[in-house]
């Protein structure tokens, strides 16, 4: 079984991992550490990639990650959604999707980090049609995140301004790629 750490719209070599799997677990019990992908996602603005960081209270590196709230600090939900429009509004997928992003950014709440997360996550597997059961751990795992492998380029709405951008969110390769984003993470 696959131990993950969660992460706010994982980048793609967390799902490739995950397709690879037969089952997967997501280490809930193991502490915050800051400055990772555990909320914070990178997406290709028109001038390079940038992170979006979910803000979090006052979480030290003591505290574990199911116990992490979010914070309304700063119009996170109106700048994330913003920056992801701006980012893939032009994408052939955007549109497609965009009214299944919509309510986690400008209707529903979550009050914790690994709540948010997994919601997402859960849209991204519907979307995907990745079908690899996630479940919390009930005890410590030790979860790394994947190392990103050579990763084949794929469609990317800036890569003639920019190059491909390897390893960036999910939301980039779904946005960009569509139902064929399961082709890619599975390497076919």
């Amino acid at each position: 079984m696959l131990s993950l750490p969660t992460a706010y719209l994982a980048p793609v070599s967390w799902y490739r991992a995950l397709a690879a799997a037969d089952s997967a677990v997501v280490d809930q019990h193991e502490h915050y550490v800051k400055q990772t992908w555990r909320n914070r996602c990178r997406i290709a603005m028109p001038d390079g990639p940038q992170d979006l960081v979910l803000p979090v209270q006052a979480a030290s590196s003591h505290v574990p990650i199911r116990d992490i709230r979010l914070s309304d600090h700063g119009n996170w939900r109106h700048h994330h959604w913003s920056a992801l429009r701006t980012a893939y509004g032009k994408s052939p997928f955007f549109e497609y999707y965009a009214d299944d992003f919509a309510p986690f950014y400008l209707e529903r709440r979550y009050d914790f980090l690994l709540d948010f997360n997994l919601a997402l996550h859960e849209l991204i597997c519907e979307l995907t049609d990745l079908d690899v059961p996630l479940t919390r751990s009930e005890q410590y795992t030790g979860a790394q995140f994947p190392v990103a492998g050579e990763l084949r380029p794929y469609y990317q709405v800036f890569a003639q301004r920019l190059g491909f951008l390897p390893d960036l969110s999910i939301a980039d390769l779904l946005f960009n790629m569509g139902p064929e984003s399961l082709l890619v993470l599975s390497g076919s």
